[in-house]
C-alpha cells in the first residue's frame, strides 16, 4: 500500500499540480506561491515547520521547515503511513500535530478522550485515528478505519 501512496503522490506531482515549495524560497515567497499556512510549529532543533493542511476532506498535509533565516528547508506531504507509524503511545498533542498536522475530525469521548481522524490517500476508503488522554497525550498509537464517508450518500460526497 506504502508503494500505492508514493505513486499517487508522483502522478499528482508529474500532472502539474506540482507543489509551490522551492529550497531557498523565503517564507514571504512561500506565502505568495502557497497562501498562509494553517499551522506553524516551533521545532526542537531550532527550525519552524509551517504546515498545509488541506481541509477536513482533503487528504494531504504538506508540512514545510524553514532555517532560523526564514528559508525553505525541506517538504514533506505527511498523511501516508509512514508517518502513521512514528505516532506512539504518550507522544504529547503538540508533537502529533508536528508530525501529522492538524486532523480532519475530532470527537469527544467517555472519560474526557478525545479521538482524532485524518483522511489520506488510499484507494481503500480509510482514515487514520488517534485517541488522546484529557492530559493530551496519545493512549492508542493510531489505527485505520473506514472513512465514514465513503458509506454517505453520493450527494453527500460532492
Amino acid at each position: 500500500m506504502h508503494r500505492l501512496v508514493v505513486a499517487t503522490t508522483l502522478l499528482v506531482l508529474l500532472a502539474g499540480c506540482a507543489v509551490p515549495f522551492r529550497a531557498g524560497q523565503t517564507e514571504s515567497e512561500l506565502a505568495a506561491a502557497a497562501g498562509r499556512p494553517t499551522g506553524r510549529y516551533a521545532m526542537p532543533d531550532g527550525t519552524t515547520r509551517l504546515e498545509y493542511a488541506t481541509g477536513p476532506m482533503g487528504r494531504m498535509t504538506w508540512m514545510v521547515d524553514l532555517d532560523s533565516q526564514g528559508r525553505v528547508l525541506r517538504w514533506d506531504q505527511v498523511l501516508d503511513e509512514a508517518h502513521f507509524a512514528a505516532i506512539t503511545d504518550g507522544m504529547p498533542r503538540d508533537v502529533l500535530l508536528r508530525t501529522i498536522g492538524r486532523p480532519a475530525h475530532r470527537a469527544g469521548e467517555w472519560m474526557n478522550r478525545e479521538t482524532w481522524s485524518w483522511r489520506y490517500p488510499t484507494n481503500d476508503c480509510l482514515w487514520f485515528r488517534v485517541t488522546l488522554s484529557p492530559e493530551g497525550k496519545v493512549i492508542s498509537g493510531g489505527g485505520y478505519m473506514p472513512d465514514p464517508m465513503c458509506d454517505a450518500p453520493s450527494r453527500d460526497r460532492e
